[in-house]
């Protein structure tokens, strides 16, 4: 085995487990008896110390560029910190499976907004993606109704997909040129301060165990699973690592049956099917597109 050969091994691994990781922080929204607010505050802040130990540690340096990219660095922080947010809300108020799923939308999302942002045409078959992806969302919904928790934790998860959406697409506009941990760190910073006025919990009445489970998901599935990606990035084409990323609502539900007990109904795995499947097939659809007009 050459190399090369060795590297792109290395990488998928690497990928592979940063996208599990990825999926298990879902976990911590039932584990962590928190607000949703609180989780990401925590998160944000261990996650931000642990960023800016492993950018020192890789010789880079924590100062942007220029004071613009702090101004967008802000902005980024704001919108992430939103995501983060609605994120775990969603899974509180569902399930880990459903609150993931409803999040998947985001690639759909993306094909459908990126023309608008880039100037250039919606293509019908992105429309028909969008639909079927309604369709998918649709057959996860028990009630039209959003007094009911399942309903509203859906309509939260599409909530923070639309988030997320805008993140990616403000960072590949204007802060692509940072590595992840360096990104990710301004990120997390300024999501600690700008959710530290609305925390609700006291710090001093945060028991042992919870603090635990706090450090757990801000080191072992926040930070290291970004430096993992990145360094993921290196090694493998965007089209693999887009690919394996959407195996994170799979990775979610098998981990969330495994340490939760929570089970899939008929329809919520219907309409993940749809879901995932159409977010796989823009994925491989955009890096086909993409390839051709390089």
């Amino acid at each position: 085995m050459n190399q090369t050969s060795q590297l792109k091994q290395s990488g998928l691994l690497e990928l592979h487990l940063a996208v599990l990781l990825f999926g298990g922080t879902a976990l911590f929204s039932k584990l962590i008896p928190l607000s949703a607010l609180d989780i990401t505050l925590l998160r944000c802040f261990i996650a931000a110390l642990v960023l800016a130990l492993i950018v020192k540690a890789s010789k880079h340096r924590l100062l942007l560029n220029s004071g613009r990219d702090y101004l967008i660095a802000l902005g980024l922080g704001i919108v992430v910190s939103l995501h983060w947010v609605t994120y775990f809300a969603s899974m509180q108020l569902s399930s880990i499976a459903i609150g993931m799923i409803a999040f998947f939308t985001y690639p759909v999302m993306t094909v459908l907004i990126e023309p608008i942002i880039t100037g250039n045409k919606i293509q019908r078959i992105d429309v028909v993606s969008g639909f079927t992806v309604l369709i998918g969302v649709i057959l996860l919904i028990p009630e039209a109704n959003l007094g009911n928790d399942v309903t509203l934790g859906i309509a939260v998860g599409v909530l923070s997909a639309a988030f997320f959406t805008a993140r990616n697409l403000l960072h590949k506009q204007y802060f692509s040129a940072y590595s992840g941990p360096q990104a990710m760190f301004y990120q997390t910073a300024v999501a600690t301060v700008f959710l530290a006025p609305w925390h609700t919990v006291e710090i001093n009445t945060i028991e042992q165990n919870v603090w635990g489970l706090i450090l757990l998901l801000g080191i072992v599935f926040t930070a290291a699973p970004h430096a993992l990606f990145t360094s993921a990035l290196r090694q493998l084409s965007a089209k693999t690592v887009s690919l394996v990323s959407c195996l994170q609502p799979f990775y979610g539900a098998v981990l969330a049956l495994l340490f939760l007990g929570e089970n899939l109904e008929v329809k919520t795995v219907l309409g993940g099917l749809l879901v995932v499947a159409t977010a796989i097939f823009e994925t491989r659809r955009s890096r086909r597109s993409y390839r051709k007009s390089n």
